[in-house]
C-alpha cells in the first residue's frame, strides 16, 4: 500500500531535523509539504506515488546529462564492486584532475574535496594563508556554501528563506567578509582600492545562479581581474554551478579570464558528492602535504564519486559540440515561455545564460540581488504548485536557477509549453 505523499514528510520530521537535509527541500517559500522522489531518469523525476515530472532542477545541476544515464550507471556499478573507499590513492583521481587541468587551463594543480562548500572554504583558507591577509570580498546574493567566512548575505536557501545571515557564525568572523552588490563596479573598485593591504581574495561566481540566473555586466569581471591582480589579491571564481554546464571547461574559458583559484562541484561529480579547487601551481603547493596550509578528507576523491565524474566528463568531452544546441533548447524554450506571459498579461523577467535560466515575476530587469528581491514571491508559488499538478518540476524558491539537459527532448519542451499555459489560465 503506497504511503499518501503528508506522511513522507510527517515521518521525516520526527527523525531529520525539519524534515529535510538542505532546507530549501522543505517548500518553505513555496508552501505545503514537499514531494518526496522515488526515482528518475534521462529528464523525468517521479515522485514517492509514481507521478512523472519534467526535471529542470536536475539535483540542482549536476544532472547535465540526464538522471541515471546508463554509462554513468555501469561506472558507479563497476566501481563499486571493487570497493567504495580505500583511503589511499587511486590512479583514477589521477585521471580526473589530469582532465579538469586540460579542460579548464588555469588549474595547474588540482585538490578533490566531497563538496563544492568545502572547496570554497579550502579556497579562502588558502587564500588567506598565501596572502597572509584576512579579508574577503564577496557579492550579495552569490552563495559559495555554508562556511562561516561566506554565510554573509548569501544566496540560494538563505534568500529563500529570508535569513539574513545565521546565528552561530561569531560576529568577529562576520567582519572579515565584505559583501558588495553584484555587478556594480564602482563600489567594487572603491571596496578593493580601500581595503587592499588587508584584502586576501575577491570570491565569485561568474554567473549567478544563487540569487535566481544573473549574468555579468560587460566589463565587470574583466574590471575585478584588472583590478586584483594590480592589487595582489587573489580572485577566486566559483564555478561549481557554471563548470562544465555552459561549455567543456569554465565559463572562464569562454570569457578569457583567468583566476587565482577555482571551485568546482556538481557536473564533475556525475551526481555523487564531490568537490574540487584548483588553481595557480605556487598557490596550490602551499596545501598540505607539500605546504603548511591544512586540508584534508576522508572521502576526498572517493571512487565512486569520481568513476561518476570521470565518465560524465568524458561524455561532455564527446558532446562538446553540442552545447550550442543545448543552449538554443534553453533559448526556444524561455522565448516561447516570455510570449506566454506576455499573452496572459503577466510581468515576468526570464534570465538566461546559455543552458540555465530564471523566471522573476517581475517587469525586471535583474542585475543584482536587490533587483530580484522585487520579484513577487507570493505570485512565483502559485506558478510553482501549478506547474507541478501540471507536470512539470521547477525548484521551489523564486531565487534558485533551472536547467536544460541534453536528455531533454523537443517534446519535452513542448509539454513544458502546454503546463505553463495551463498554469497561467489557473492562476
Amino acid at each position: 500500500m503506497r504511503v499518501k505523499k503528508c506522511d513522507y514528510f510527517s515521518r521525516a520530521k520526527k527523525f531529520i531535523a525539519g524534515g529535510v537535509n538542505s532546507p530549501v527541500r522543505a517548500w518553505r517559500a513555496v508552501g505545503g509539504e514537499p514531494l518526496f522522489a522515488s526515482r528518475a531518469k534521462g529528464s523525468k523525476i517521479y515522485d514517492a506515488n509514481g507521478k512523472k515530472y519534467i526535471d529542470y532542477v536536475l539535483s540542482w545541476g549536476p544532472m547535465i546529462l540526464g538522471h541515471a544515464h546508463p554509462q554513468v550507471i555501469e561506472a558507479i556499478n563497476k566501481s563499486s564492486r571493487k570497493g567504495t573507499s580505500f583511503g589511499a590513492p587511486t590512479e583514477a583521481e589521477t585521471k580526473i584532475a589530469q582532465l579538469l587541468s586540460e579542460a579548464i587551463p588555469s588549474l595547474e594543480l588540482v585538490r578533490m574535496t566531497s563538496s563544492g562548500t568545502e572547496a570554497a572554504m579550502t579556497a579562502i583558507r588558502l587564500a588567506r594563508g598565501f596572502t597572509g591577509k584576512k579579508l574577503i570580498i564577496k557579492f550579495d546574493g552569490g552563495y559559495h556554501g555554508h562556511a562561516d567566512s561566506l554565510l554573509v548575505k548569501a544566496g540560494s536557501g538563505v534568500t529563500t528563506l529570508g535569513i539574513p545571515g545565521s546565528p552561530g557564525i561569531p560576529e568577529e568572523t562576520a567582519h572579515l567578509t565584505i559583501s558588495l552588490p553584484y555587478n556594480d563596479l564602482t563600489t567594487a573598485r572603491a571596496a578593493i582600492e580601500k581595503y587592499s593591504s588587508d584584502l586576501a581574495a575577491v570570491i565569485i561566481e561568474p554567473v549567478a545562479g544563487n540569487m535566481g540566473v544573473v549574468a555579468p555586466q560587460t566589463g565587470f569581471l574583466e574590471t575585478l581581474r584588472e583590478l586584483t591582480f594590480r592589487e595582489k589579491i587573489l580572485l577566486i571564481f566559483d564555478e561549481v554551478i557554471t563548470g562544465f554546464r555552459f561549455t567543456f571547461g569554465g565559463y572562464q574559458d569562454l570569457i578569457n579570464i583567468k583566476p587565482d583559484l577555482t571551485c568546482l562541484g556538481k557536473i564533475i561529480g556525475g551526481g555523487l558528492p564531490v568537490g574540487a579547487i584548483g588553481g595557480r601551481r605556487d598557490i596550490m603547493e602551499r596545501l598540505a602535504p607539500s605546504g603548511e596550509i591544512y586540508q584534508a578528507g576522508t572521502l576526498s576523491g572517493n571512487p565512486l564519486a569520481v568513476s561518476a565524474g570521470l565518465t560524465t566528463l568524458t561524455l561532455l568531452k564527446e558532446k562538446k559540440d553540442e552545447y550550442n544546441r543545448l543552449s538554443r533548447q534553453a533559448e526556444f524554450l524561455c522565448s516561447e515561455m516570455k510570449k506566454l506571459f506576455e499573452k496572459k498579461g503577466f510581468n515576468a523577467c526570464i534570465n538566461r545564460v546559455n543552458s540555465m535560466f530564471t523566471i522573476f515575476f517581475q517587469e525586471g530587469p535583474v542585475n543584482n540581488l536587490a533587483d530580484a528581491q522585487k520579484s513577487d514571491t507570493k505570485l512565483f508559488a502559485r506558478f510553482f504548485h501549478a506547474m507541478l499538478k501540471n507536470g512539470v518540476w521547477l525548484a521551489p524558491s523564486q531565487f534558485e536557477a533551472l536547467f536544460v539537459s541534453f536528455a531533454h527532448s523537443r517534446n519535452d519542451l513542448s509539454f513544458t509549453l502546454d503546463a505553463c499555459a495551463k498554469a497561467l489560465k489557473s492562476l
